[in-house]
């Protein structure tokens, strides 16, 4: 029997639709069912759809196939854990993705952020706080593509070769596309913004997260170094992010 579960229904009266009643949709990927049924039940009473999996190469299948608002995944788990399945999903897509790790994992949960994960939670934890989470991830992917009204152009920022196009969510280097998760490109718009102008790890925190959710430094300094080799990878001369030890980062004029 597939390891896909459906749990797709949901009390109407809880709705809270994105737009048009088109409620957004979860996938949860996690061995554990307890936690499947139980977060499932939670985000469902919340007004979302979820997709469950117990299998990280079906979710694989599943979310190539059928990419969702939000992916929540387990980072150990048989036959292919939630890095590996990261890794696969960010050849193909750019969904956001909260990793689910264990208390004391520290080196799983930076690894997962320098892999492209938006967020992590540490087990144990609350329902709510996970779908606290979910929703602020979800206010910054829409954050990421807002645009500034319909008497607004300048939905796109260009800085010399970088263009960050923010209501389609593109990002050229030099006319090549770099793929960005949405807090990379959350932390990226806000510092090539100001160029030359240094932004303090809890200006970006803001930036990224916003002012309600702490992360740790390491959080954001652990971004930096994806960003930084995603551009290189485009153009191996990058050098434009900057670090400034002890006060932050600033993106280079010119």
């Amino acid at each position: 029997m597939a390891n896909h579960l459906n749990i797709t229904h949901y009390s109407e009266r809880f709705r809270k639709p994105r737009e048009r009643g088109v409620a957004q949709t979860i996938a949860l990927v996690d061995d554990d069912r307890n936690i499947l049924t139980s977060v499932s039940m939670a985000l469902e009473a919340e007004g979302f759809k979820v997709r469950a999996y117990a299998d990280g190469v079906e979710a694989l299948e599943g979310l190539s196939a059928r990419p969702v608002d939000v992916a929540v995944l387990d980072i150990k788990m048989p036959h292919m854990d939630g890095m590996e399945l990261l890794s696969r999903l960010r050849q193909k897509t750019s969904m956001p993705v909260i990793f689910l790790t264990s208390k004391d994992d520290e080196i799983d949960e930076m690894l997962g952020l320098r892999m492209g994960a938006d967020d992590y939670i540490t087990k144990p934890f609350s329902q709510r706080l996970l779908i606290e989470r979910i929703r602020a991830l979800l206010r910054r992917t829409e954050l990421s593509r807002d645009t500034a009204g319909p008497s607004e152009s300048a939905t796109v920022l260009t800085r010399g070769d970088l263009m960050l196009d923010m209501e389609r969510h593109v990002c050229t280097w030099c006319s090549k596309p770099v793929a960005l998760t949405v807090t990379e490109f959350l932390i990226l718009h806000a510092l090539a913004q100001r160029p030359g102008h240094v932004k303090s790890r809890d200006q970006l925190m803001d930036a990224a997260y916003g002012e309600h959710i702490y992360v740790d430094d390491r959080t954001i300094d652990s971004h930096i170094k994806r960003l930084r080799k995603k551009f290189k990878s485009a153009d191996p001369e990058f050098g434009h992010i900057e670090t400034l030890y002890g006060i932050g980062y600033r993106y280079k004029e010119g």
